[in-house]
């Protein structure tokens, strides 16, 4: 059987590893020991699974595939910043980021193939949306850019804030989140797990009826609906009104604070009437600002703020009671910044996943 021809294990790793137990007549132990390779030791193929039997480990590549992406592109910066371009098996590429912090080891992974929301500063989003990625895709991501740590290091923090809309594939996230907050996943609190959105009440609110509270990012990047509309072009069908009441019921049912994204854009979302605006719109909420100075993608016409017009809107924002926080922009270098690294790229040498 070709390799494209196989089951992707990591869609559904219970249930494609409980079928093949019965099927393989192997003890129930040995499920247990495909998931540790998988979650806890970091292997990269079926060899690495040293304490399973040669002929189990045959049989298992027989049956699955384990990797469906090949790493077109990996890059590093000097703040510890690992970035990789990944192409998938019908032709698409996606990224995922590992940015270390301190003690932190957190990645940011993608949910889609480009993006349909159609942010106009965004790179993701420049040609749209080709599809949803699946849950082993999802999940794929999250154990490449594990086995990027050394042994000492651990994952710590997901963020689910690269290419796409992640509550327009919510369905195979979760899935997918499942594998990194259970106890023989990767362990992650769902506290410590992030989902950013910009912003679809319907699905915010399904969101809170899961049964894991992951913390929940909006995009906002404007404060009123006309410098919306024409930042975030789908605004047009929402509105914030509905965006803010959404966050408002995720809040109630989860307690966890809700944090909003805001990119600032010089000379177009930067000036002292918008962070009043944006003052107004959080006052009274549990919420934290999270601005990001954009970072420029070649060809769009959008800039970063002065220092000057950055600091005028962080000291507004504060004497308006908001809790904020300036993102320090990490791997700049390395187009870090999503959808960045995959429109830089001509098609270039792969390297094995296995490295």
């Amino acid at each position: 059987m070709s390799d494209q021809a196989k089951p992707h294990l990591l869609n559904s790793v219970d249930a494609s590893l409980a079928e093949w137990a019965a099927e393989a007549k192997v003890p129930r132990y040995r499920v247990a020991q495909v998931r540790k390779w998988l979650f806890e030791k970091r292997a990269g193929d079926w060899e690495a699974m040293t304490d399973l039997p040669k002929a189990v480990r045959a049989d298992l590549a027989e049956r699955f595939q384990l990797w469906t992406t090949e790493v077109t592109k990996h890059t590093q910066a000097d703040d510890g910043t690992e970035k990789l371009l990944l192409s998938l098996a019908d032709g698409g590429q996606i990224e995922c980021v590992l940015l270390r912090d301190t003690t932190r080891r957190t990645i940011c992974i993608s949910t889609q193939v480009g993006c349909g929301m159609g942010c106009v500063f965004c790179a993701s989003g420049l040609d749209g949306v080709d599809r949803n990625l699946t849950a082993g895709e999802i999940v794929e991501q999250i154990l490449l850019l594990q086995r990027l740590l050394s042994p000492d290091e651990r994952l710590s923090h997901i963020v689910v804030m690269g290419m796409g809309e992640p509550l327009a594939n919510l369905d195979r996230l979760l899935v997918a989140l499942a594998e990194a907050h259970r106890e023989d996943g990767l362990g992650i609190s769902a506290r410590r797990i992030t989902i950013s959105t910009v912003g679809l009440p319907p699905a915010i609110d399904r969101l809170a009826r899961h049964e894991q509270n992951y913390r929940l990012a909006i995009s906002l990047h404007a404060p009123n609906d006309e410098l919306r509309n024409q930042l975030v072009p789908v605004n047009k069908n929402i509105g914030l009104d509905p965006i803010m009441q959404a966050a408002d019921r995720y809040f109630d049912v989860s307690g966890r604070r809700i944090t909003y994204e805001y990119v600032l854009l010089a000379d177009l979302n930067d000036a002292p009437e918008h962070a009043r605006q944006l003052a107004r719109i959080l006052q009274g909420r549990e919420a934290l600002l999270n601005v990001i100075p954009y970072n420029p993608v070649a060809g769009l016409p959008y800039g970063t703020p002065t220092a000057e017009r950055r600091q005028t809107f962080r000291a507004i924002l504060e004497e308006g009671g908001v809790r904020v926080k300036f993102r320090h922009r990490k791997g700049d270098r390395i187009d870090a910044a999503c959808g960045q690294l995959r429109r830089s790229q001509q098609p270039l040498h792969q390297i094995s996943t296995s490295t």
